[in-house]
């Protein structure tokens, strides 16, 4: 992690379902573009099932002007459908992917064969050598289905040997998960930038349902509070965003190299921080 390396900023969507959920979404992307980010990233859905939407989406806003970092991953997809999703995107102007395990579609069974991150980084390189900046995922707080510390790291690592050019973790709330991760991935030889993913907090309910799944720890003391705000949703956000500005600042004050912001497709609250951070101006 090198502090003096310039800082990346980032937003995440995920592609909509419905048309309303699109006019949306095209509202939050334009009020978020103005404030500058280096990049947006858009998922890909468990099994690449918003493939076309994620496509459609990606070259939509790579047209307005956007720098798109597409979500791809082998999940249902083959490499036949990998490789010209590839072209599309470099043909589009697409000079960024985030490359993910992702999710088997349901009702695969067990027959199905994960193709794993490293695997779709080879993959990636071989087919478009040095053009794409590929992006991968770590856990600081590992991931649920790892064994142990060591054993996410060293997959972690699979993927940084493969070719991931930087890395975009899972959220956390306490920024020594996030310190105490990088300083051991660079005990095993790992180097690439490491950036921090940010969830917003908006809904508790929501949060810790999200957060039991993913396995991302909710802080006891941060848990109680939010449960204390009950059903007044305005409170909670507005103490949220208190809490992760504080978050965010440690981070960057701690050397991290740029924030990647899991906006959930509204741009108030993720603004709200950004703007607290006059991260317009802390390159």
């Amino acid at each position: 992690m090198d502090s003096t390396s310039q800082r990346h900023f980032s937003f995440e969507f995920f592609p909509p379902r419905t048309e309303e959920g699109i006019a949306k979404l095209d509202v939050a992307h334009a009020k978020l573009a103005k404030l500058g980010p280096d990049f947006f990233s858009l998922t890909y859905g468990a099994g690449g099932s918003t493939k076309q939407g994620t496509r459609d989406l990606v070259i939509k806003y790579l047209k307005e002007g956007s720098n798109m970092a597409p979500h791809l991953s082998f999940g249902g997809t083959s490499e036949d459908e990998v490789r010209e999703l590839l072209n599309e995107y470099k043909e589009a102007g697409a000079t960024r992917l985030v490359a993910l395990r992702g999710d088997m579609p349901s009702g695969g069974g067990s027959r199905v064969h994960h193709r794993y991150a490293n695997e779709l980084v080879e993959f990636v390189r071989k087919e478009t050598g040095d053009h794409f900046h590929i992006d991968v995922a770590c856990y600081p707080e590992i991931h649920p289905e790892a064994k142990s510390y060591a054993q996410d790291v060293a997959f972690f690592k699979q993927k940084v040997d493969a070719g991931a050019s930087s890395a975009i973790t899972q959220y956390f709330y306490n920024p020594d998960a996030y310190f105490r991760f990088v300083d051991y991935c660079a005990d095993q030889g790992i180097t690439i930038p490491i950036v921090p993913g940010i969830m917003p907090i908006t809904n508790y309910e929501s949060l810790a349902r999200f957060s039991k799944n993913c396995g991302a720890e909710i802080p006891q003391w941060l848990a109680r509070r939010l449960e204390d705000f009950g059903n007044d949703s305005e409170a909670l956000r507005t103490f949220g965003v208190d809490v992760v500005t504080e978050l965010c600042d440690d981070l960057l004050e701690g050397g991290a190299p740029g924030l990647h912001f899991y906006s959930m497709n509204v741009s108030k609250t993720v603004t709200e921080i950004w703007n607290n951070l006059s991260l317009s101006e802390r390159r």
